[in-house]
């Protein structure tokens, strides 16, 4: 059955597209996409899901129906983190929500769970770290940074002026992308989702990665690392415990779009996370 949506506004007017699975009597799980998805990269675990928890999807700003800002700056965490809680105060403002992310949305949602107040009941983060954490992960002077700066050309790649833009409204970001891993779809994403979404990278990276702050989280996390994810070294993902003391890790074989590819495994891994850590009853 499809989602209803809706539209919620953040605090700077950004209009957010909101997609509610049902089941309101469950407990609430926010999906939150990465790049260069949409909310519909949810469609496959939410109907896994559905039977368990209230399912609440949304189109990151600048991607899917949501509103694309124009400015960079527009994309910032903080504002992300806006969005957030206008998705919250929406969809489920009574209570905290788990939350379940990939990829850009894991790195948003990591600067969610470590701010006051979080109202997050748990987490599970697939293929993205926080960028304070990658920022003292990347001053070790060791093998598994080299090897995780060799994964990373592609983000200094969208720092370029017009060239990114420019490949992908070609086609020949598309064709050297699936050469690191084939998609089954293009997974209904737009030239938008594509060229919007790289203001994800210029507005975060850099002043994070140069200036990190120490944030940590009491909230349990489960951070899930598929094992051949061109894009993050499992090293990336996991070794956080001293910011996520309440951490469980599953090193996963597959690769970076997991919850596209195997979307039965990413549900079993949300509703183990929220029965055995967050304390849900089976």
């Amino acid at each position: 059955m499809p989602p209803s949506k809706s539209t919620t506004t953040s605090l700077d007017g950004t209009r957010i597209a909101v997609y509610d699975y049902g089941n309101p009597d469950a407990p609430t799980l926010v999906c939150i996409h990465g790049y260069p998805d949409n909310a519909t990269l949810w469609e496959p675990v939410a109907e896994r899901l559905t039977a368990d928890f209230h399912v609440i999807a949304y189109d990151v700003r600048g991607a899917g129906a949501s509103d694309h800002p124009s400015h960079t700056s527009a994309y910032a965490l903080d504002r992300l983190e806006e969005d957030f809680r206008a998705v919250l105060d929406h969809a489920a403002p009574t209570h905290p929500v788990h939350v379940l992310a990939h990829d850009w949305g894991s790195i948003q949602s990591w600067h969610f769970v470590t701010a006051p107040e979080p109202r997050v009941a748990s987490f599970v983060s697939i293929s993205g770290p926080s960028l304070d954490h990658a920022g003292y992960f990347l001053r070790q002077r060791n093998r598994t940074v080299v090897r995780q700066l060799l994964h990373s050309w592609y983000i200094f790649y969208f720092h370029l002026p017009w060239l990114p833009e420019l490949a992908w409204r070609k086609g020949w970001a598309h064709r050297a992308f699936n050469r690191l891993e084939k998609q089954p779809t293009n997974g209904n994403r737009s030239i938008g989702d594509y060229v919007n979404g790289m203001k994800l990278y210029r507005a975060n990276v850099v002043p994070r990665l140069a200036r990190p702050a120490p944030r940590r989280t009491d909230v349990p996390v489960l951070a899930v690392a598929p094992d051949a994810d061109p894009f993050v070294t499992t090293a990336l993902q996991t070794d956080i415990a001293r910011w996520a003391p309440n951490l469980s890790v599953r090193v996963v074989r597959g690769g970076h779009w997991m919850p596209r590819n195997d979307p039965g495994l990413v549900a079993e891994l949300v509703r183990e996370h929220t029965r055995e850590v967050a304390g849900l009853e089976a």
